[in-house]
């Protein structure tokens, strides 16, 4: 058994400087098969860094104060739908459904992003949708981390952003 209280935990910011509070609690609790990510986002701040999807994860979104906006799509090609997830709430995205969750309001949003299985993502099996300018269009785009820093592959014709 480990028990944490949330303010014992190291905030661990995103490199993309899209939210300035997580704290990564299942890295203290030295989860294995399961990831947990405490999050306080203000207006205009993400969990993530973008529409993305992890091949090898579903993940739960908990909201427990404000309202947070998830913008998702099936696949790539498909229009953006948006759903508002309020205090109390929670909302499941499966393995290879492109999501991510904004704060578009002026209250904080505080909540928790769960994942299984796994406590780390693995990298090769994330995939996030951006712009490309070889394309000229919106495609699926391999992430990598180097020194501290994400780097994307267009998975169409390898051009490279960083």
């Amino acid at each position: 058994m480990k028990k944490v209280a949330l303010d014992e935990i190291r905030n661990e910011p995103n490199p993309l400087k899209v939210h300035e509070v997580r704290k990564p609690v299942s890295k203290v609790l030295g989860t294995e098969d399961f990831a947990m990510n405490y999050f306080e986002l203000d207006s205009g701040e993400s969990f993530s860094g973008g529409l993305h999807t992890h091949h090898d994860q579903e993940e739960v979104f908990y909201v427990q104060e404000g309202t947070a906006t998830f913008q998702t799509r099936e696949e790539i090609a498909d229009d953006t739908e948006s759903v508002e997830v309020g205090p109390d709430e929670a909302i499941r995205f499966e393995p290879g459904e492109y999501q991510q969750g904004i704060n578009m309001g002026e209250e904080e949003v505080v909540g928790l992003a769960l994942g299984a299985p796994g406590a780390m993502h693995d990298w090769d099996d994330i995939e996030s949708v951006v712009y490309c300018p070889e394309c000229g269009e919106e495609t699926g785009h391999d992430l990598a981390m180097e020194d501290g820093r994400f780097e994307i592959t267009c998975g169409d014709c390898g051009h490279e952003q960083g």
